[in-house]
């Protein structure tokens, strides 16, 4: 996979194209999700979580930063949004999440790509040209 295009016409197609991607995620991987406000990133985190076979609803974590959730690997539910500096991401020891076998899951990624390894995968959604329609790219780093 190096770059697919998808465009979805409903929430529900959203969330079943990061199902089908979470089959293809490994331990360790680190999916960076960029889109602007109501863009469907959580319901993407809520179809991955439904793929691994999350116990949990994934909720997003923008007060709590980070929402952990039991599935087939352990995965890390990161909100970058209400983050203000570099330096709160190093406070909550955002390396050690990053260099396990969990998943990381990150909302607004790209507010801090400079933290993000060297490989990742991203996920951005861009509205499209009506209300639902979303266009996915996804893209191995």
């Amino acid at each position: 996979m190096d770059k697919l295009i998808f465009i979805s016409n409903s929430p529900e197609e959203t969330f079943e194209i990061a199902k089908k991607l979470s089959y293809e995620i490994r331990q360790g991987d680190i999916i960076a999700l960029i889109g602007n406000l109501g863009s469907g990133k959580t319901i993407f985190v809520k179809g991955i979580c439904e793929g691994l076979g999350a116990q949990q609803n994934p909720l997003s974590p923008t007060f709590s930063i980070i929402n952990e959730y039991k599935g087939k690997f352990v995965i890390y539910h990161f909100d970058f949004y209400r983050i203000k500096n570099i330096e709160e991401l190093y406070d909550i020891g955002f390396e050690d999440y990053f260099n396990n076998d969990g998943i990381c899951l990150i909302e607004w990624a790209d507010l801090f790509e400079e933290i993000l390894p060297e490989k990742y995968i991203r996920v951005t959604i861009e509205f499209g040209e009506s209300e639902n329609q979303r266009k996915i790219i996804i893209e191995k780093k």
